[in-house]
């Protein structure tokens, strides 16, 4: 695959991760705009490997809470990183079984359609709005309800939709429920973290069996790398952004980019 091309899928998938933009859209978008090959969907999972280790990173001590936490669940104790490893438990399944249905039937293929795009790009704006602008902010991880935890993961299932964006959707059902804006993103990119890894082993199972020739070891290093080094930098500035402004901006870059893609599709 071309060198320039995979650099700028690399980016992309870096930048918009994990802001509530879909970064699934945008990979997806981007043959159709450079009219380059479709670049498939193992690449777009390897790239999103590099992200997945961006936001381990980024929240080391959270991660490092997890699994200390962990270890505590399995010998009977709840301390506050365990419950988060529960809470998030809680939240992962729903996307999984609904993940594996869309592979196993063909449908994750279909809804890779720029119509699709445009219309959950657009459709979604509105919810993050509304969520962010009218909803509580009382709520923190550390105090998040279990049914909290279950709502959020029932809405991570809208993520598999292209343009929908499992950041947005995740975000907004946690806004919904009363998290604190930077709780709520927080919680959202730990969230990611099981999603990720479990589509990730899925295509690295399909990678080892060729099931994707145009997909080499040596690309999926490459993006997974430039992914992972684009990512760390977003989560800092996303952070940030939500904190000083709140989720506003992506809203109105979602409306300009829902009706760029009408003018673009028609």
């Amino acid at each position: 695959m071309d060198l320039v091309y995979l650099i700028i899928l690399a980016l992309v998938q870096g930048i918009t991760e994990f802001l509530p933009i879909s970064s699934s859209a945008h990979l997806i978008l981007a043959p159709e705009i450079t009219g380059q090959a479709d670049q498939g969907p193992l690449i777009d999972v390897m790239a999103h490997l590099g992200t997945l280790l961006a936001v381990m990173v980024y929240f080391h001590r959270d991660m490092g809470a997890a699994i200390t936490g962990k270890l505590a669940l399995l010998q009977g104790r709840v301390t506050e990183g365990g419950r988060l490893v529960l809470l998030i438990a809680a939240a992962t399944p729903p996307v999984l079984i609904f993940g594996g249905g869309l592979y196993v039937t063909g449908l994750a293929d279909a809804l890779r359609d720029p119509m699709v795009i445009a219309w959950a790009t657009l459709i979604f704006a509105l919810p993050l709005w509304l969520a962010d602008h009218f909803g509580r902010q009382s709520v923190t991880v550390e105090t998040l309800s279990w049914r909290g935890a279950v709502l959020i993961g029932l809405a991570q299932m809208l993520a598999l939709i292209p343009g929908a964006s499992r950041s947005g959707v995740t975000m907004t059902a946690a806004r919904a429920v009363g998290m604190a804006r930077s709780d709520a993103a927080r919680f959202s990119m730990l969230m990611a973290v099981p999603v990720i890894a479990a589509f990730g082993l899925l295509a690295g199972i399909e990678l080892a069996r060729g099931a994707d020739p145009g997909a080499s070891l040596a690309d999926g290093l490459l993006i997974a790398a430039l992914s992972f080094a684009a990512a760390l930098a977003a989560i800092a500035v996303l952070m940030r952004i939500v904190d000083r402004i709140g989720f506003l901006p992506f809203v109105i870059y979602r409306l300009a980019l829902a009706g760029a893609l009408f003018w673009w599709a028609a």
